[in-house]
């Protein structure tokens, strides 16, 4: 009995299973309401509508992991999509794999220029994001003279890319996939990965061990940038156009994905098995309350709802595991 109890407080312990008891209560709920919600049909929709959402979450993790943020990738999504959009409008023998390079190297620079300013001119993430967040917002709409491109006007092979397959799984699952894969082994067995991390931690020690405060600053806001490029391009293959207000307020999900994942705003923790479940948790929240009936009204208050229970939760994880090792230190 004892060791059953022991399991179950160790299993509830960390942050990420107590979010997979969550998400496991959360699915039984919404499948009790509706249940074609765990139908092969539904759940496969629901993890290609997040994929966008989760790729752009590990990008995020690893700003917030150093203590910044960036509320600007709406504006590089919106801008990169638009930027490749009208190339391929007036040049639509370039190759689909071209295009997403073009939108990685648009989104790159825009993410270089966010890191930029915040490493050498000292400026707050939050103040320097929002500053480009518009800006970049009204160079879209100012390269493409305030109009928007056209299904038409996209090359075929470009938007078949989003609803194609490859071994019967959708395109944009693939690279979602080989992009966590990346990223789990770069933040996890990489100097630079670890350097990441110490930043966040503790910058003053950081500086004292060595560590380019600077060049990290800038490497990761260039990743978060290259992202949200390739999401860029995702974006208007989904949607087969592009648009001034494309993913208008969509970092809220991303910063919300990943706080929820237990990615603290503080800087120095976060894991990305916990974003993947933060996704993974919104993914349901977006697509299960309009299948249960929910006013559109309550959603958005639902979901803030589900965020401060998940922040609160991961609290108590978290100074759990904080006392826990500070009793180990003393003894």
């Amino acid at each position: 009995m004892e060791k059953n109890k022991w399991n179950l407080k160790k299993l509830t312990s960390t942050r990420e299973m107590s979010l997979v008891i969550i998400l496991i209560v959360l699915a039984v709920f919404i499948q009790a309401r509706n249940h074609s919600f765990l139908s092969l049909t539904n759940l496969n929709d629901m993890i290609t509508n997040a994929t966008m959402m989760s790729i752009l979450a590990i990008g995020m993790m690893c700003v917030l992991l150093i203590g910044g943020i960036d509320i600007s990738i709406g504006s590089t999504i919106a801008f990169s999509g638009m930027v490749v959009a009208l190339l391929l409008r007036s040049h639509p023998e370039i190759p689909t794999p071209v295009s997403f390079l073009l939108g990685v190297l648009v989104g790159s620079a825009c993410g270089m220029l966010i890191g930029v300013i915040v490493a050498k001119g000292k400026v707050i993430p939050i103040i320097a994001t929002m500053g480009l967040m518009n800006a970049y917002r009204g160079a879209t709409y100012l390269i493409a003279d305030n109009q928007w491109v056209a299904a038409y006007q996209l090359p075929n092979g470009l938007k078949a890319f989003a609803t194609g397959k490859f071994l019967g799984i959708n395109n944009m699952i693939i690279v979602a996939v080989v992009i966590y894969i990346i990223f789990a082994y770069f933040i996890k067995f990489t100097r630079t990965g670890r350097m990441i991390y110490a930043v966040g931690s503790n910058v003053e020690a950081a500086k004292v061990s060595g560590i380019n405060i600077e060049k990290i600053n800038i490497l990761v806001y260039s990743l978060m940038g290259a992202l949200s490029g390739l999401v860029g391009v995702m974006w208007i293959s989904k949607y087969a156009s592009a648009q001034g207000d494309a993913a208008t307020g969509f970092e809220i999900d991303i910063i919300a994905a990943c706080v929820i994942g237990g990615v603290s705003l503080n800087g120095g923790k976060g894991t990305v098995f916990g974003v993947i479940l933060g996704t993974i948790t919104l993914g349901i929240l977006n697509n299960a309350l309009p299948l249960i009936n929910i006013s559109p009204f309550w959603q958005d208050a639902i979901k803030g709802l589900v965020i401060i229970v998940a922040i609160i939760i991961n609290t108590i994880s978290q100074r759990s595991i904080d006392k826990k090792n500070l009793k180990r230190r003393e003894l």
